[in-house]
């Protein structure tokens, strides 16, 4: 059965020469999972979050999606506005192969941590009226039970708190970098920080997770974040960044008077270039990037494949 392709292609116009205090980099990603079934299966509905949103700092240029076996797309902006592909299956099969390409240019700084401390407020975090009432459900720790054991582990590792809002995001984000020893996991689920702290290490969503209440119970507000990696280190050995190769996750948090500024605790980067947004969320397990059900009708997966491609192009002028 041959594939569909669904492709949207945007053309902005030319964009003006960007500022000296900001990098771009094109960056073409492909992102591959696939299924295979010991027997021909039906497929219920599946979920995709795969392709992120034109922002300042992001613009797709190209993207293309493929799924096979025929299936009708539906896409649909979820509680968030992320982008979210509904896909419903016209046949049975025994392999199901989802593949999406985006190319894309991130606009970066080159020193957020700077650029940023200049419009952020004072230590402790205090929103506005308006920003209470819009922030509040990121202010909610994901696991409130444990919060005894999360602030215990910040006064041990943070004697001394500093005093502006930047400062205490980027040594809280260093500190998770330096504690915990990272460790690739295929199982889905994420560890609670309680978990975490007992078993000192974790995956990329597990730290983004630990980062994310951690800042909340300092009273930050937080979201989860999915997305993709540029790994550097794949280019250029002195880079030491981890989570390429697959999906990657990381939070963002609101810094009154600068936004929602990206902190990527598993790779120690802040605001990077390097990261691709897909999708923000309230909670871990509403960021899943390929998610669905399968009736069985006798048949097992027996292999599941997920390859994730990022890689940077020279953009050719076209003068």
């Amino acid at each position: 059965m041959k594939p569909i392709v669904v492709s949207c292609r945007l053309r902005p116009p030319r964009s003006p020469e960007p500022r000296q205090d900001h990098a771009i980099r094109t960056l073409r990603i492909i992102h591959e999972t696939r299924y295979v079934y010991d027997r021909p299966v039906t497929f219920g509905e599946h979920r995709l979050m795969i392709r992120p949103r034109d922002g300042h700092d992001m613009r797709i240029l190209d993207s293309s999606l493929t799924v096979s076996p025929q299936a009708d797309i539906h896409w649909a902006f979820d509680t968030f506005g992320n982008s979210v592909a509904f896909l419903s299956f016209l046949a049975p099969a025994e392999e199901l192969l989802i593949k999406s390409e985006l190319l894309l240019r991130r606009y970066g700084l080159d020193e957020p941590v700077s650029r940023f401390s200049r419009f952020a407020g004072d230590y402790p975090v205090v929103y506005d009226p308006d920003e209470q009432i819009d922030l509040a459900p990121y202010m909610v720790p994901e696991h409130a039970q444990e919060q005894a054991a999360l602030a215990a582990w910040i006064a041990e590792m943070m004697q001394e708190m500093p005093t502006t809002s930047m400062e205490v995001l980027a040594r809280l984000a260093s500190t998770i970098h330096k504690a915990f020893h990272y460790n690739s996991r295929d199982a889905e689920g994420v560890q609670s920080p309680a978990e975490t702290i007992a078993l000192g290490s974790g995956t990329c969503r597990d730290f983004a997770l630990f980062f994310m209440d951690a800042v909340r119970s300092l009273g930050f507000a937080s979201r989860f974040v999915t997305g993709y990696l540029h790994d550097e280190a794949a280019a250029n050995p002195d880079q030491d960044m981890t989570g390429g190769g697959a999906t990657h996750a990381w939070a963002d948090v609101f810094v009154p008077g600068a936004g929602w500024i990206e902190f990527d605790p598993t790779n120690r980067i802040i605001a990077s270039r390097n990261l691709v947004r897909v999708a923000t969320t309230r909670r871990p397990s509403q960021a899943m990037p390929v998610s669905g059900s399968f009736a069985d009708d006798g048949g097992d997966l027996v292999a599941m494949h997920v390859d994730v491609t990022v890689m940077e192009e020279q953009e050719t002028s076209t003068d």
